[in-house]
């Protein structure tokens, strides 16, 4: 079997408000990877993961609640199972890039047939989604489908609306003495809970009034000036979504962060954001200087995204 990686993701903008159909970036984050193979050297042993997913597509299907636009050969799948098909994969699990949907878009790119004339017009792109979706539901309960798709494609994918998606250019950031950074809390996490105490908030008629009014345009105003690279805005929109999350995201804020998230906003040095559900995993952080967080969270370990020159 010829290897094929796919990357981690990371979802610069979007988290949580997607649920509400706000729009979202999602990008590839080539640092992590993962590929289909096989075990050597130690005789076929079966993949637990893989065995499972494999009884919940074919139970899935065969009752119609799969929604997959591509035929699938599943019996060469399931053969391969047999042999030691296993996920090798360094994508940190439960730490919000995109493990899951890194292994589902490696499945569909083996044994999804006519994916090589799949044209990748709004059509197709969100004919892949929705399968992906159907996919990525085995590990986490429900799913967009967002992350395989960026994971396969290996594009920045802005989301506009719920059946509106397209690939996108990110600009050329490469220099600068600040920018997007990663933050590691150093613990993984589940995201069915937090989703779920997420919708459970949005019970609330306040609490919906509040992601209309205030969540929504401030995510969609982090894209429009990432996308067009007016960082001094970005900045300031940033720090915006920052506060929203502080006071009404609190349950999804690791508690050994709150400080240092409440010291970036008061000291203006840097500022966080969750990066997908939270509890754990990483933050996506923004700074005007690296050399700032070089010293203020010196002890922890941060990977630099994109450079922006302010």
């Amino acid at each position: 079997m010829a290897r094929e990686s796919f990357h981690s993701k990371i979802l610069l903008f979007g988290e949580y408000s997607i649920i509400k159909d706000s729009m979202a970036l999602c990008i590839p984050y080539s640092l992590f990877e993962g590929s289909l193979s096989f075990r050597q050297n130690e005789g076929p042993k079966i993949d637990p993961e893989l065995k499972a997913f494999s009884q919940y597509y074919k139970r899935c299907h065969s009752k119609g609640h799969f929604k997959f636009d591509f035929d699938f050969d599943f019996r060469s799948f399931e053969f391969d199972i047999s042999q030691g098909l296993y996920f090798d994969s360094i994508i940190p699990q439960g730490f919000g890039v995109g493990s899951s949907g890194a292994l589902c878009a490696a499945i569909f790119s083996r044994y999804a047939f006519k994916r090589e004339k799949i044209v990748l017009d709004p059509q197709n792109i969100y004919k892949l989604k929705r399968s992906f979706a159907s996919m990525e539901s085995f590990f986490h309960g429900s799913s967009s489908g967002f992350d395989p798709l960026v994971s396969y494609l290996n594009k920045a994918v802005l989301i506009k609306g719920k059946d509106d998606l397209e690939m996108v250019e990110i600009p050329p950031y490469e220099k600068g003495k600040g920018g997007i950074f990663l933050l590691n809390t150093g613990r993984a996490r589940k995201t069915e809970p937090l989703v779920n105490l997420f919708l459970e908030k949005c019970s609330s008629q306040e609490f919906n009034r509040i992601c209309d009014q205030d969540l929504l345009p401030v995510t969609h105003q982090c894209i429009d000036t990432f996308l067009k690279g007016d960082l001094n805005r970005l900045f300031g929109s940033f720090k915006k979504l920052s506060i929203f999350q502080r006071d009404h995201f609190g349950p999804m804020i690791p508690p050994l962060f709150k400080d240092v998230w409440q010291r970036g906003l008061e000291s203006d040095e840097f500022y966080l954001k969750l990066c997908g559900a939270g509890g754990g995993g990483f933050l996506l952080g923004m700074t005007r200087d690296f050399s700032l967080i070089e010293r203020t969270l010196s002890s922890y370990e941060t990977r630099i995204v994109y450079k922006l020159d302010y």
